[in-house]
């Protein structure tokens, strides 16, 4: 079963759901980011610049 944290959207009105495991996943690869959730819900509405990955998906930059 998956637990839904938080919901937010995108600039351009995508839903974007941070759940528990993608949670864990975000902070097992980057530790630094443990204390730093709402920030990273901020990030994911209001990036400073946006960028094309390798597969597919976007990966949004804030300054913290």
């Amino acid at each position: 079963m998956v637990y839904y944290m938080h919901r937010v959207y995108s600039r351009n009105g995508i839903a974007i759901r941070l759940t528990n495991g993608r949670w864990f996943h975000i902070t097992n690869n980057h530790p630094e980011l443990m204390g730093y959730y709402y920030e990273v819900l901020e990030t994911l509405k209001e990036p400073e610049a946006i960028y094309a990955g390798n597969s597919g998906e976007y990966i949004v930059i804030n300054t913290l």
